[in-house]
């Protein structure tokens, strides 16, 4: 069944089943009516010559510049070209195809202006799986995503490159492939496809939804440790949490004691009235990350379905306004939390893991996890990794948001910066699977050493781990074991097995 686009229910995940699994989408009936509707009126205002701001007028610090009709359509071209500025490594199809369906839904609202063929284009582009290569670089998150959204709109006009089957090409022969027509920008078509920050919005939902699956992750590498170091269970105890009444920490909490149902770490002597803070401190830490992800959640959820133009038109008023919906900074801010959430976490799994590799740390494991310390170094440099990681994050996590410079002649003097911004997060993310993916390791490795009964949860984790990482009873290069580990996090897998094992795990 495809998703119905109408400009008011999108939602992250939403995004996802579309850019992650090529779910089909189509415009609900009565959204085609509102952007016919919106047309019909600017094109009796075109006809009138009445002056809109990138419609017959330049844009930025030139509009002031009223157009000629003949020179109107090919402004919009030109438009185009100018604007296709970006740089650098082209992005993941799924980014390309989450910010198609988001430029889709904005249209749908019946606010933009566009001619119905451009949008019924996008979603063709979307249905064949036609992704325009769109380069990372050169956004600055203000009058839209500028730079990124007009590589895509290039390819509508069969021109620019895009990925086709797994193949990249020129733009002209993807569309043809897909057997879709090209089309010829008119007037407002050009600036109601590039204004709007459809990328930032893209990467964003698409991280939100790894994010929240990777705190999931988190906790099971954490559990795993805590029956390793056999931990006090005492401040994992709902009810410590309850009292406090953040959400966040009371799931957190009632994650771990799942995960850890069945351990023999229940039934064991503790060495310490209260663990370090690294330990029992980790339901309000990681639980702060979870409140911050229910706050940016709605943004982007808003997001996807607003008017993100500039200028916007009213038909039911014959109305035309001028406004900043395009800047980035209310889907920036909650990128921004999200890379510090995430890095703040890792330092959490990082210290956990020093625990794990130190002898008068770890409650009675050899030093570095290894059965012949001095002979054999065992998991000791896989913590140079991590620290090597965290610190990257900690650089990252400065925030961008606060870093405009001012562009087009001082008329576009504050902008967000947001695409900076998500292309950190995006990499504190990845750092994260790899530092998650260690903790594992060692997990594993401190559990086949305590010997004892795991957790249910554990215990399911435990054995995926297994089959792809063996045992290290000798010292063997670890980079490959690393490496496959964070791909199999990054695949959900061991997620996976824990929920079967013990049921969906709160977000």
């Amino acid at each position: 069944m495809s998703l119905v686009l109408d400009g008011n229910s999108l939602n992250v995940d939403e995004v996802n089943r579309v850019a992650r699994h090529s779910k089909k989408v189509e415009i609900h009936p009565d959204a085609m009516k509102r952007i016919e509707k919106c047309r019909g009126m600017l094109e009796e205002k075109i006809n009138a010559r009445e002056v809109m701001y990138g419609v017959n007028t330049g844009i930025g610090d030139l509009a002031d510049v009223v157009l000629s009709e003949d020179e109107v359509e090919r402004h919009q071209r030109m438009l185009i070209y100018s604007h296709a500025a970006g740089v650098g490594e082209p992005m993941d199809e799924k980014v390309i195809r989450a910010a198609m369906v988001s430029r889709v839904n904005v249209h749908c609202n019946g606010n933009s202006g566009q001619r119905p063929a451009l949008t019924e284009t996008v979603v063709k582009m979307i249905n064949a799986g036609v992704h325009p290569v769109v380069c990372q670089r050169g956004s600055v998150g203000a009058c839209g995503d500028l730079a990124p959204m007009a590589q895509l709109a290039l390819v509508l006009m069969g021109e620019g490159e895009a990925f086709y089957r797994d193949e990249r090409m020129p733009g002209a022969e993807a569309m043809k492939k897909a057997g879709i027509e090209t089309i010829t920008f008119q007037a407002r078509d050009g600036l109601a496809m590039i204004n709007g920050s459809n990328f930032i919005t893209a990467m964003g939902c698409l991280q939100l939804w790894e994010i929240e699956r990777w705190l999931k992750l988190h906790d099971i590498a954490a559990s795993m440790t805590f029956e390793s170091l056999n931990c006090n269970t005492t401040p994992f105890d709902t009810r410590v949490h309850n009292l406090r009444g953040f959400p966040g920490a009371i799931s957190s909490a009632n994650n771990i004691m799942r995960i850890m149902e069945g351990s023999a770490i229940f039934e064991t002597e503790k060495p310490h009235v209260q663990d370090a803070y690294s330990l029992r401190s980790t339901p309000q830490v990681v639980g702060s990350a979870r409140d911050a992800l229910k706050y940016a959640r709605p943004q982007f959820d808003t997001e996807l379905n607003a008017v993100s133009d500039n200028p916007i038109f009213l038909p039911e008023t014959d109305t035309v306004l001028t406004g900043a919906n395009f800047q980035g900074t209310p889907v920036t801010f909650p990128l921004e939390l999200m890379g510090l959430a995430v890095s703040t976490v890792c330092v959490l799994s990082e210290r956990r893991l020093n625990r794990l590799m130190t002898r008068n740390l770890s409650e009675g494991l050899p030093p570095f996890l290894t059965r012949n310390p001095g002979m054999m170094s065992g998991l000791m440099i896989t913590q140079y990794t991590v620290d090597a990681l965290v610190c990257e994050q900690r650089v990252l996590s400065t925030p961008a948001a606060n870093g405009s410079i001012p562009a087009a002649a001082e008329q576009e003097d504050f902008v967000s910066m947001g695409m900076t911004t998500a292309i950190k997060s995006r990499r504190i993310l990845e750092h994260a699977y790899q530092i998650i993916g260690i903790e594992l390791i060692a997990g594993a490795q401190a559990l086949d050493l305590r010997e004892q009964k795991m957790g249910k949860g554990s215990k399911a984790a435990y054995e995926v781990i297994r089959s792809h990482v063996k045992f290290l009873e000798d010292d063997r290069p670890v980079h490959g074991d690393i490496d496959r580990m964070a791909e199999v996090c990054k695949s959900g897998e061991v997620l996976e097995a824990v929920e079967k094992a013990i049921g969906e795990l709160e977000a």
